[in-house]
Protein backbone atom coordinates (compact mmCIF):
# COMPACT_ATOMS: atom_id res chain seq x y z
CA UNK A 1 0.00 0.00 0.00
CA UNK A 2 1.03 3.63 -0.81
CA UNK A 3 0.27 6.50 1.42
CA UNK A 4 -0.40 9.80 0.18
CA UNK A 5 1.81 12.56 1.85
CA UNK A 6 -0.89 13.82 4.25
CA UNK A 7 -1.36 10.09 5.42
CA UNK A 8 2.55 9.76 6.17
CA UNK A 9 1.76 12.90 8.51
CA UNK A 10 -0.98 11.58 9.85
CA UNK A 11 0.46 8.46 10.58
CA UNK A 12 3.67 10.14 12.23
CA UNK A 13 1.17 12.82 14.23
CA UNK A 14 -2.59 12.37 14.09
CA UNK A 15 -3.69 8.70 13.74
CA UNK A 16 -7.30 9.20 14.71
CA UNK A 17 -7.03 10.89 10.57
CA UNK A 18 -6.41 7.18 9.49
CA UNK A 19 -9.76 4.54 10.06
CA UNK A 20 -8.65 1.69 12.64
CA UNK A 21 -9.18 -0.68 9.57
CA UNK A 22 -6.42 0.69 7.49
CA UNK A 23 -4.36 1.27 10.46
CA UNK A 24 -4.39 -2.35 10.76
CA UNK A 25 -3.61 -3.40 7.46
CA UNK A 26 -0.77 -0.62 7.80
CA UNK A 27 0.60 -2.24 11.00
CA UNK A 28 -0.20 -5.67 9.30
CA UNK A 29 1.66 -5.11 5.54
CA UNK A 30 4.91 -6.20 5.06
CA UNK A 31 5.92 -3.10 3.71
CA UNK A 32 4.49 0.07 3.61
CA UNK A 33 5.14 2.39 0.44
CA UNK A 34 5.98 6.26 -0.12
CA UNK A 35 6.22 7.97 -3.67
CA UNK A 36 9.39 10.32 -3.12
CA UNK A 37 7.81 13.13 -4.11
CA UNK A 38 5.93 12.95 -0.45
CA UNK A 39 9.70 14.25 0.59
CA UNK A 40 9.15 16.83 -1.78
CA UNK A 41 5.92 18.14 -1.03
CA UNK A 42 6.70 17.96 2.83
CA UNK A 43 9.95 20.08 2.14
CA UNK A 44 7.95 22.74 0.50
CA UNK A 45 5.04 22.66 3.38
CA UNK A 46 8.20 23.21 5.72
CA UNK A 47 9.42 26.12 4.01
CA UNK A 48 6.14 27.52 3.36
CA UNK A 49 5.38 27.89 6.65
CA UNK A 50 2.42 25.71 6.72
CA UNK A 51 4.19 22.49 8.64
CA UNK A 52 6.50 22.93 11.62
CA UNK A 53 8.50 19.63 12.60
CA UNK A 54 10.75 18.97 15.31
CA UNK A 55 13.60 18.72 13.75
CA UNK A 56 15.23 19.37 9.81
CA UNK A 57 12.93 17.75 6.77
CA UNK A 58 15.14 15.05 6.32
CA UNK A 59 16.17 13.96 9.48
CA UNK A 60 11.99 13.90 10.22
CA UNK A 61 11.36 11.84 7.35
CA UNK A 62 14.36 9.43 7.73
CA UNK A 63 13.22 8.84 11.08
CA UNK A 64 9.21 8.13 10.01
CA UNK A 65 10.24 5.58 7.20
CA UNK A 66 12.34 3.63 9.92
CA UNK A 67 10.08 3.95 12.53
CA UNK A 68 7.16 2.69 10.65
CA UNK A 69 8.85 0.41 8.23
CA UNK A 70 8.10 2.50 5.04
CA UNK A 71 10.00 2.27 1.74
CA UNK A 72 10.38 4.74 -0.48
CA UNK A 73 9.33 4.19 -4.43
CA UNK A 74 11.87 6.62 -6.47
CA UNK A 75 10.06 8.64 -9.62
CA UNK A 76 11.27 7.07 -12.49
CA UNK A 77 10.97 7.25 -16.05
CA UNK A 78 8.09 5.35 -16.36
CA UNK A 79 5.54 7.24 -13.49
CA UNK A 80 6.78 10.45 -14.69
CA UNK A 81 5.22 9.71 -17.97
CA UNK A 82 2.11 8.54 -16.70
CA UNK A 83 1.22 10.84 -14.44
CA UNK A 84 1.98 13.60 -17.25
CA UNK A 85 -0.87 11.38 -19.27
CA UNK A 86 -3.24 11.33 -16.83
CA UNK A 87 -6.60 13.04 -17.32
CA UNK A 88 -6.91 16.41 -15.90
CA UNK A 89 -9.18 15.29 -12.92
CA UNK A 90 -6.41 16.19 -10.59
CA UNK A 91 -3.99 19.29 -10.98
CA UNK A 92 -2.02 18.74 -8.02
CA UNK A 93 1.37 17.43 -9.87
CA UNK A 94 2.65 15.92 -6.45
CA UNK A 95 -0.55 13.75 -6.55
CA UNK A 96 -0.32 12.88 -9.83
CA UNK A 97 2.83 11.15 -9.12
CA UNK A 98 1.54 9.60 -6.14
CA UNK A 99 -1.54 8.26 -8.30
CA UNK A 100 0.76 7.63 -11.19
CA UNK A 101 2.64 5.61 -8.65
CA UNK A 102 -0.58 3.65 -7.83
CA UNK A 103 -1.15 3.13 -10.63
CA UNK A 104 1.96 1.56 -12.15
CA UNK A 105 2.61 -0.30 -9.31
CA UNK A 106 -0.99 -1.36 -8.76
CA UNK A 107 -1.62 -0.24 -5.05
CA UNK A 108 -4.10 0.69 -2.93
CA UNK A 109 -3.66 4.61 -1.51
CA UNK A 110 -4.46 5.88 1.87
CA UNK A 111 -5.48 9.21 1.24
CA UNK A 112 -8.67 11.40 2.14
CA UNK A 113 -8.71 12.79 -1.28
CA UNK A 114 -11.55 10.78 -3.26
CA UNK A 115 -10.68 12.21 -6.43
CA UNK A 116 -7.57 9.24 -6.70
CA UNK A 117 -10.70 6.99 -7.18
CA UNK A 118 -11.79 8.96 -10.51
CA UNK A 119 -8.29 7.50 -11.64
CA UNK A 120 -9.17 3.90 -10.63
CA UNK A 121 -6.99 3.98 -7.84
CA UNK A 122 -8.28 1.68 -4.99
CA UNK A 123 -8.44 4.36 -2.10
CA UNK A 124 -8.13 3.63 1.55
CA UNK A 125 -8.49 5.75 4.54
Amino acid sequence: MLLDTCALLWLAHDRTQISNKTLEKIDESAVVFICAVSGFEIGLKVNAGKLQLPVPSREWINGILKHHHIDVIDLDLEICIKATALPPIHKDPCDRFIIATALTREMPVVTADLRFAEYGVKVLI
